[in-house]
């Protein structure tokens, strides 16, 4: 982009030719067999590609959204299910922990966590509350100076192997009286249930996690009791400016495969980039990534300017920021699935088997129209940002 500084721009060097040196050559095995790049997070901890978003203090380089939204798009162009588990592990639980949590909390889990040396995650949705996210029915009751956790979170990313999640737990009998808590593996009462199996995404594991009177001590509560739905909702935005990101990644990985078959596979005597219908898909393909990139990168600056000032920014401007976000996300998303579709129908015959990368990223592209909320729910945010929720919701 046209307002990446040389610190982006090297940044940007660096995670492409870490995702093609160290991503690259593993995931087709990884996909197939629905395995994790373990080690690689380690590297990215050398890398400090974990700190991104996290304050010099506390031990990361404060390089902020558009930093963190440029690493998606790089990891996402090559390995879309490491970023989405390098997403959940960096935006989801250690920007979390290093904006939210207690001087003790950061001090004890982000060098680990931002060394890759334990992994993280973070529990919201349920089986009964996705989209719904403060519907959810895991409880943390008060118990002397304690809680007791009981409950089930479900497409946890990095759930059936994480070692530190942050969860959110209702603390109160109405519906914005949601906590936060640190469960960290190993600790009683706390499992992880079964492992998915899913269409795409399949080299980043997603699973439930089972709380059954898990006993935490109120050291484990991140913030006051109750006051957690303002700082989930803002790590939302954020996660969805980055996870379009993963989009835009997949999207220009599938430009990148179906000009190059155009160039080289010949019909009729002559290369298929020559008939007009190919042409046409991919000039449109080519459309749609710049314009879903300029809004997403301009969302990420936004965002930027907003944090770095320091000043707490009034309601509508949170409302409008969100909107903005969900934007993002929902073009993004959108355009990564329709343009994998038409790399897959370029390449013919060859892009429906494995044989080319082109039907993983459409398997892995399907995702972001559904995960950090569906479409449907981002268009509801964009339309009472712009109606008003008297009128959307009437």
């Amino acid at each position: 982009m046209w307002f990446f500084n040389d610190e982006q721009r090297m940044l940007q060097d660096s995670v492409r030719q870490f995702a093609h040196a160290e991503l690259a050559p593993k995931i087709e095995h990884l996909d197939e067999t629905e395995g994790f790049n373990q080690a690689s997070f380690a590297k990215m901890g050398d890398l400090g590609l974990h700190g991104i978003l996290v304050r010099e203090a506390d031990g990361g380089s404060e390089l902020g959204c558009v930093a963190a939204t440029i690493a998606m798009e790089e990891m996402g162009a090559v390995d879309a299910s490491t970023a989405l588990s390098y997403l959940a592990h960096s935006v989801l639980c250690i920007n979390q922990i290093a904006n939210n949590g207690s001087k003790e909390q950061r001090t004890r889990l982000l060098p680990p966590l931002l060394a890759g040396t334990k992994l993280g995650g973070m529990g919201m949705s349920e089986p009964e509350a996705g989209s719904d996210a403060l519907g959810m029915k895991t409880r943390a009751k008060k118990d002397g100076a304690h809680y007791v956790i009981d409950g089930t979170k479900t497409w946890i990313t990095n759930g059936p192997i994480g070692d530190v999640f942050y969860i959110y737990a209702k603390t109160g009998p109405e519906k914005r009286d949601v906590s936060t808590f640190l469960i960290e593996r190993g600790m009683k009462g706390f499992s992880t249930g079964k492992k998915f199996q899913k269409m795409g995404m399949r080299a980043s594991p997603t699973g439930e996690l089972v709380f059954d009177g898990v006993r935490v001590p109120e050291s484990a509560r991140v913030g006051d009791e109750g006051a957690s739905v303002r700082m989930m909702m803002r790590n939302l935005d954020i996660e969805r400016i980055t996870i379009a990101g993963i989009s835009l990644g997949i999207a220009r990985a599938s430009i990148d495969a179906a000009v190059k078959y155009a160039r080289e596979r010949k019909q009729f005597g002559k290369p298929i980039g020559a008939f007009q219908q190919v042409q046409e898909r991919i000039a449109e393909a080519s459309a749609r990534y710049e314009a879903a990139r300029a809004l997403t990168y301009q969302t990420a600056h936004v965002w930027d300017l907003a944090v770095a000032s320091g000043v707490e920014r009034p309601l509508q401007a949170i409302k409008e920021a969100s909107a903005m976000a969900a934007r993002a996300k929902l073009v993004a998303a959108q355009f990564a699935t329709e343009i994998a579709l038409d790399a897959i129908q370029i390449l013919g015959g060859f892009g429906y088997t494995r044989e080319f990368p082109v039907e993983r990223y459409m398997r892995d592209a399907k995702l972001m129209e559904i995960g950090a909320g569906t479409n449907e729910v981002m268009r509801l945010i964009v339309a009472r940002q712009l109606l008003g929720s008297e009128v959307a919701d009437a």
